[in-house]
């Protein structure tokens, strides 16, 4: 029994963190494909910028929404400031944006519902303050909704400063690869705060501490709509600067991700055809469960160690590897710190949820703005 704890455990985590993407190149070679039907459309569009706090980087932010290849009477750029205590209404008000929200402190969820009520468009676009888009990105992320069955699409970002010792670009290619895949054989399972739209009517608001980055692609598919990856809408976003930092990221957005994965529907397959909840079992569930899977493993190779000391040394190896990546910037030690240090996120949001809550309200990670 204890055998099979130990190599069901290394199993799940392998395929957890590779076998999926293997997984999921089998199935794109062999099942039909689903790509979306785009083309140039050019309804209303309504770009909302949720921010909190976002004095540094607003203006430029209202002046790229304001230089997107679209037609100015056809774009309307809101900016929701969620109980900014610094110049960023003035700032945006300054900078050109059709409508500024002076809103009192209530998340960026709740800022981004109130934007949406008061939207003209359509197409209701989302963006981070600090992202920065390709002036065709909105054009390329708009065309997805020439097919009548996409209700949410996201875009690609890309981070842009490598100087600090975070690895996030190395597993981030690999996500947005997986992305693609989910995209082309039905939905995507999770989207990002950078480069997202909605239709109007697909909508949905959530509770203020459910992110849209995982609830929304889960919901539409489970309302009937597709949720779809567009790599040619790009977008940069600058990078947490240190590995550190990704950590208290990850922690802080997996504080918000478990009550979507306990109570917020992600798990019950009701709306799902067979290969969605594939990907959520896959992608979500157990990547989720990763951390806890590495402490059973560990404990069964402990409980055998005699019979399996190379597996033993392994972990330990990652686990010192890891350690040492703290002090030297190696290539291979910054990234065995960054796949243990992520990993331990994942509980770590886990753990502030289940202690503390979760509060609706956020602030900008250190060192992107």
């Amino acid at each position: 029994m204890l055998r099979a704890v130990l190599y069901a455990s290394i199993g799940l985590i392998a395929y957890a963190q590779a076998g999926y993407g293997a997984l999921l190149a089998l199935l794109r070679r062999v099942l039909p494909a689903r790509p979306v039907r785009r083309a140039p459309i050019e309804p209303r569009v309504t770009l909302v910028i949720a921010a909190h706090d976002e004095e540094v980087v607003i203006e430029r932010k209202v002046r790229n929404a304001l230089a997107l290849d679209w037609p100015r009477e056809k774009l309307q750029v809101v900016v929701a400031s969620d109980g900014s205590t610094d110049r960023t209404v003035e700032l945006a008000r300054a900078a050109g944006a059709d409508l500024v929200l002076d809103l009192p402190r209530g998340g960026k969820i709740r800022a981004q519902d109130a934007a949406v009520r008061r939207a003209t468009g359509e197409i209701v676009a989302f963006s981070d303050a600090n992202a920065m888009w390709e002036p065709d990105a909105l054009r390329e992320l708009v065309s997805a909704f020439a097919d009548p069955e996409v209700g949410y699409a996201c875009g690609q970002v890309t981070f842009v400063n490598e100087a600090g010792t975070n690895q996030e670009g190395v597993y981030w290619r690999y996500e947005m690869w997986l992305r693609e895949m989910e995209s082309d054989l039905a939905s995507v399972t999770g989207g990002n705060g950078a480069i997202y739209a909605t239709r109007r009517e697909a909508y949905v608001e959530v509770d203020p501490i459910m992110g849209h980055d995982l609830s929304f692609p889960f919901r539409m598919v489970k309302n009937g709509w597709r949720a779809v990856y567009v790599p040619q809408a790009r977008a940069t976003e600058k990078m947490v600067p240190s590995i550190e930092g990704e950590f208290a990221r990850k922690r802080r957005m997996m504080s918000h991700g478990w009550p979507i994965v306990v109570r917020g529907g992600l798990l019950d397959p009701r709306g799902y055809d067979a290969r969605y909840a594939l990907f959520v079992a896959s992608h979500r569930a157990l990547r989720y469960a990763t951390p806890f899977l590495h402490l059973v493993a560990l404990a069964a190779t402990i409980a055998r160690w005699r019979r399996h000391r190379l597996l033993l040394a392994a972990q330990l190896g990652l686990l010192a590897a890891a350690a040492a990546g703290g002090r030297l910037r190696r290539r291979p030690l910054l990234l065995a710190r960054y796949y243990v240090l992520t990993t331990a996120s994942l509980a770590a949001g886990l753990y502030d949820w289940l202690r503390h809550g979760t509060p609706a309200g956020w602030d900008a990670p250190e060192g992107t703005r």
